[in-house]
């Protein structure tokens, strides 16, 4: 039986963004051990570094919904209303940041250029377009919003957690060493308020265009 509002287009659409997802990640893994010491432990580190930045992780779920979303009547979890619309939330906060917050720290090239235009601009626009297209609406509350932060919240107790172990930090606002606890809390607290505030962006997208797309 086929599921309510499930369509080629959507599947088509969940198809390319799945490929370009899933090449951005690889990509990038690619590009990190091959600057990495040949040492086998040095290459296990890298890889848990790699899965350390909050970009990989929201672009890892970007990636998971559109694989699931293309294989019609599997991946229930990540056909979710609530799931697809928290990962609206949080790659739309991905991009935001980077752009106002980090892409002048740097300066990639070849094809890191590649991996982080990917990342940070191709994969948000695309999901974000997806979303706002096909992406379920049915049950959304605005208490979801809250529910949400559950995952930025996490990564920061874990960040924070392995900042303290190891001394290092995925990005200069949760960095101890710089800024210091209440630095970093004072950010944190920022960071929250605006996962909060997209949170509520998007539930009241929803609501607004219920009826409109599938749900």
């Amino acid at each position: 039986m086929r599921d309510a509002g499930y369509n080629a287009p959507m599947r088509i659409y969940a198809t390319i963004g799945a490929l370009a997802g899933w090449l951005a990640l690889t990509l990038q893994l690619y590009l990190m051990l091959v600057v990495a010491p040949g040492r086998a432990m040095a290459m296990v580190g890298t890889v848990v570094t790699f899965f350390s930045f909050f970009t990989v992780l929201t672009n890892l779920l970007v990636a998971l919904v559109f694989t699931f979303v293309a294989r019609q009547g599997e991946g229930g979890f990540f056909r979710r209303p609530g799931v697809q619309a928290a990962a609206a939330v949080y790659i739309a906060i991905v991009a935001i940041s980077y752009h106002l917050l980090l892409r002048q720290l740097w300066n990639p090239q070849g094809g890191q250029l590649v991996a982080d235009i990917l990342l940070h601009s191709a994969m948000p626009a695309a999901y974000l377009l997806y979303w706002f297209l096909f992406g379920p609406r049915l049950g959304l509350q605005w208490k979801d919003a809250l529910a949400w932060l559950a995952y930025p919240g996490g990564y920061l107790v874990y960040v924070l957690a392995r900042g303290a172990a190891i001394g290092v930090y995925p990005y200069p606002f949760v960095d101890v060493n710089l800024l210091g606890y209440d630095g970093v809390f004072l950010r944190a607290a920022i960071f929250l308020a605006a996962f909060l505030g997209m949170g509520l962006l998007v539930v009241a997208v929803a609501r607004g265009t219920r009826g409109r797309v599938p749900v």
